[in-house]
């Protein structure tokens, strides 16, 4: 009798122990199965515009996490010919279907080459910044530059306007995607717009410095 008393005080510990471990491990099964969103919201410079499926910065960036051991899961939602209207258009819907615990935007340039309005542009990438902010994701507004050919004046307020919202909304900031680069044509496609495969590890170098922090959050 007491043999058996015994043996199920035994066996009641190691059920007890058994329920512990599911017990812990159950955060981190929560975590795999629901890992944090990197939402990237771009025009055709993300979108992997003629170039090979998987070769675009967003895709090498996708690889890099998983190499360095971050979980996040990388949505892009970037579309070509997409302006800053269509992506404030858009982030509310983006922004509840995927939560982002970071939020990538990268658009205004087709603005710039439709002549919109650079107050119109600086409303929107505002409108993208807060409905990010609004789930506490952690924002990066990537800028863009346009050829001198614009005039001077009109260059120069398109890349401050990218430097003046992340300035007053609090975001972290790159200030030229093609940096380093854009002007030499050996990096772009026949188009001489689009940076071709070759461009897109570099694109994602620019983009890095800024990106790593908000993940490590």
């Amino acid at each position: 009798m007491e043999s058996m008393d015994r043996y199920r005080r035994i066996c009641l510990q190691g059920l007890c122990a058994a329920a512990g471990l599911m017990l812990a491990a159950l955060p981190r099964l929560a975590s795999a199965q629901n890992p944090p969103v990197l939402l990237v919201v771009g025009d055709s410079l993300s979108a992997e515009y003629g170039l090979s499926r998987g070769t675009g910065w967003v895709a090498l960036l996708d690889t890099r996490l998983r190499k360095q051991g971050f979980t996040h899961r990388v949505v892009n939602a970037s579309i070509s010919g997409e302006t800053s209207s269509g992506g404030a258009a858009r982030i509310d819907k983006l922004i509840d279907q995927h939560r982002p615990a970071v939020l990538v935007i990268e658009l205004g340039a087709n603005d710039a080459l439709r002549g919109l309005s650079l107050a119109a542009t600086d409303a929107n990438l505002t409108r993208m910044v807060r409905a990010g902010q609004r789930v506490n994701a952690r924002v990066l507004l990537v800028g863009m530059e346009v050829p001198p050919n614009y005039g001077a004046q009109y260059t120069r307020q398109f890349r401050q306007t990218f430097e003046t919202v992340s300035k007053r909304e609090k975001t972290a900031l790159v200030r030229f995607l093609l940096e380093g680069f854009a002007t030499d044509q050996r990096l772009f496609q026949a188009d001489r717009i689009h940076p071709n495969e070759q461009a897109q590890p570099r694109m994602l170098e620019t983009v890095w410095p800024a990106l790593g922090p908000l993940l490590r959050k």
